[in-house]
């Protein structure tokens, strides 16, 4: 099967700290690549993949401030589209924008909708509705309004996040320094709780940091590391009592939340969005409504078992499970459109960066 995978282009695939879009992107395609498909990914220059790279930047507009963002995702989408007829398939991992190029052309397209930035994109989708197959990535972000070809949790590589049995004597947050990421209900919590506090993540909201996070950051019962690589992730998470994730939004996913279960720790999360889904309460971590809940949460840790943990991790969060489950969306998406084409790709003249 011949794939396009059109991913974001704000950060290099995969990344190297922050980018969940651009990780999974390159999740799917590197097991695509595994199962002997022949699969073009479109992303920034300076990716790394096994599959055929087509690039219009060298690098992310997030990490390239000369990048114009707007001119690169236009010449980007276009790049794809313009071959379009010698894919078999074209998997948009890039939000609503393709969208709008689907119906010139007859290759299929799936959408992995990764939530929805706000109401006002909506009429987009609802646009294209039956012209492209929308994946959810948890039931919770399904939205009334759109239909869906399936449901399909994020995989992670599980053989990068090592089991840790013991519990560790730290509380982690994990993700953006943001409001609707729960930063300041995490040191509340930690607080409370007689627990330090270690955060790492990438600063999205400056005014939020420099007001309400930096002044109960003290550099030792709460830190702050800032992002972290991607080959740091498993001890931080995995050296950790728990994962404080006590989001104020119904978060899709939660790429941390499966990483680190991955490593044994339980996560204490709000009962929002996904949550539900993605942690067995009791099991694999705790379901709280406030900061008095968080601290109870952190006080029963004990009572978690950290190999049943890692156990549902592996049933539940593997990167195979994932890309099996999108072969068969398309598969099923073939099936409908008739026989697969074939054909020669020539990329588009590169974007100056």
């Amino acid at each position: 099967m011949r794939v396009a995978v059109l991913a974001p282009i704000s950060w290099r695939v995969p990344p190297r700290h922050y980018g969940p879009w651009e990780l999974f992107a390159s999740m799917l395609t590197e097991g695509l690549v595994a199962r002997g498909h022949d699969v073009t990914l479109f992303a920034s220059g300076d990716s790394e993949t096994s599959a055929n790279l087509q690039a219009v930047v060298a690098t992310g507009w997030s990490e390239d401030p000369s990048v114009d963002p707007k001119v690169a995702e236009c010449l980007h989408i276009a790049q794809v589209f313009e071959h379009a007829e010698e894919f078999d398939i074209i998997h948009n991992s890039f939000d609503f924008l393709p969208l709008t190029y689907c119906g010139l052309t007859s290759t299929p397209m799936v959408t992995t909708i990764h939530g929805f930035s706000s109401e006002r994109i909506i009429p987009v989708y609802a646009a294209y509705n039956g012209r492209t197959a929308y994946v959810a990535i948890s039931d919770a972000d399904r939205h009334p309004a759109l239909d869906y070809v399936a449901t399909i949790h994020h995989g992670i590589a599980l053989e990068e996040f090592e089991f840790q049995p013991t519990m560790g004597e730290y509380l982690a947050f994990f993700g953006r320094i943001h409001p609707d990421k729960g930063v300041v209900e995490a040191i509340r919590t930690a607080s409370q709780a007689g627990l330090p506090l270690v955060m790492a993540g990438i600063v999205q909201d400056e005014t939020y940091f420099k007001h309400q996070v930096a002044p109960l950051i003290d550099g030792q019962r709460v830190r702050f590391v800032g992002p972290i690589a991607a080959k740091e992730r498993a001890s931080f998470l995995g050296g950790a009592a728990a994962l404080l994730h006590l989001v104020n939004f119904d978060e899709p996913f939660g790429f941390s939340v499966a990483e680190a279960m991955a490593c044994g720790t339980p996560v204490i999360a709000a009962s929002r969005g996904s949550m539900a889904e993605l942690i067995d309460h009791g099991t694999t971590g705790l379901l709280v409504g406030d900061v008095e809940g968080a601290v109870e949460a952190v006080r029963s840790l004990s009572l978690i078992d950290r190999a049943s943990v890692r156990a549902a991790a592996v049933r539940k969060f593997s990167s195979d499970r994932m890309v099996d489950e999108y072969v068969a969306v398309y598969e099923q998406v073939l099936a409908r459109a008739g026989e697969p084409r074939t054909g020669e790709f020539q990329p588009a003249s590169p974007f100056p960066a």
